[in-house]
């Protein structure tokens, strides 16, 4: 580490939980966020910020007027621009250390596999219970934690699922696929602009913690927030022992 990082990065090395060595730590670790939006804005800037080494970005989508309102890297030049490429751009400006992969496509399983493979946490910054789903199954079988948010309306949640602790939950634990759960979007019902900046840095700080194995994770807790009353409130989250995706003897 060269007297320019350490002047970059020196009020996260004075946190004696963290130090130098777990900056060099977030240097040389890859991250994989699912989702460039209202989530994905403030965990992409935050861990380009804290220099991870590696962050790969997929979206398919294009920056919208609409999205201006609470994703925080676009501005009114790139509307039009696909997301992975506008908010490349300006996470460059922010460190330029940092490497950034792009993938402009919407992933399923077999995309998911060996992205989640290659890295060393996945944050799911995604907008519905598919995409949420195919993540957790990569995650599972890479034995890849990760960190799942949401936001709707007033509404934002966020949890950890470990999988390199096999006592831990899953996502399907929690949330079990083809469970009767409402599909709601921001698109049709509005969100709350600073609630996904709230859960999106919530989300970076639980992926740095676990990059620098700091603190305590949200492994087994899932946080809800009612940002209309400001009021945070805590789930234990059980693992299911007999769990489609996680199950001990499961057929992934």
């Amino acid at each position: 580490m060269d007297d320019a990082q350490l002047l970059r990065y020196s009020r996260h090395i004075l946190l004696p939980e963290l130090g130098v060595d777990a900056q060099q730590r977030f240097a040389t670790a890859r991250a994989l966020i699912i989702g460039i939006g209202g989530l994905g804005n403030p965990v992409a800037q935050f861990l380009a910020a804290a220099g991870v080494g590696t962050l790969t970005l997929v979206d398919a989508d294009t920056v919208d007027l609409t999205n201006l309102q609470r994703q925080i890297l676009f501005d009114t030049h790139v509307v039009g621009a696909a997301k992975v490429d506008a908010a490349a751009q300006r996470l460059a400006a922010i460190n330029p250390e940092v490497r950034i992969v792009r993938v402009a496509a919407r992933v399923g399983d077999d995309e998911l596999a060996p992205l989640a493979a290659e890295a060393d946490i996945v944050v799911d910054c995604s907008d519905n219970f598919a995409t949420r789903h195919a993540v957790n199954r990569a995650c599972v079988t890479a034995r890849k934690p990760l960190v799942s948010g949401a936001a709707i309306r007033f509404d934002g949640q966020v949890a950890v699922f470990d999988a390199r602790d096999p006592t831990q939950p899953c996502y399907n634990c929690l949330f079990g696929e083809g469970d009767d759960f409402e599909e709601t979007r921001c698109a049709t019902m509005g969100v709350f602009a600073p609630l996904v900046g709230i859960i999106g840095a919530s989300q970076a700080a639980e992926a740095l913690k676990l990059l620098a194995s700091a603190g305590d994770s949200l492994s087994g807790r899932l946080l809800m927030l009612d940002a209309l009353a400001m009021e945070w409130r805590e789930v234990r989250v059980l693992k299911d022992p007999e769990c489609a995706v996680c199950a001990p003897g499961t057929n992934r």
